[in-house]
């Protein structure tokens, strides 16, 4: 079982963020696990862990289709911020759009964050695989 410091899922629907939570809880150990509606809140609930010197996540589920600022709205300030630890990002979306391919290729070459594109639904085996920390 892998442990881990602290995990944030964004996303805003509550049937997909009980599903990861349910599959991170038989995979990693984990006390730490942060939850936001949407990438607005999320961005805004790191830079505060920033600003209290708390853990930032180090791995992050990231739905790409969210109101009021989406995943890639996310993302392009997530890789700003000054970090020292690199983050493990883990998009899950249903979108099979070239679009979004095309911007996760984008961002891996733009961040030395690990960003990983994958499918909705995913299984606990994809849970523990992606979940892995360098």
């Amino acid at each position: 079982m892998n442990k881990i410091e602290s995990i944030c899922i964004i996303d805003d629907d509550p049937i997909t963020v009980f599903g990861i939570q349910k599959m991170l809880s038989l995979v990693v150990d984990c006390n730490d696990i942060t939850v936001y509606r949407n990438g607005k809140f999320a961005i805004d609930g790191i830079k505060k862990r920033i600003e209290e010197n708390k853990k930032v996540p180090q791995v992050i589920f990231l739905d790409i289709n969210m109101p009021i600022m989406d995943g890639w709205q996310f993302l392009e300030e997530f890789i700003t911020l000054n970090l020292t630890d690199k983050v493990r990002v883990n998009i899950i979306t249903s979108s099979i759009d070239t679009i979004d391919l095309q911007n996760w290729e984008g961002f891996k070459k733009k961040t030395a964050h690990t960003i990983t594109f994958n499918n909705k639904p995913i299984r606990k085996e994809h849970v523990a695989e992606i979940t892995k920390i360098a």
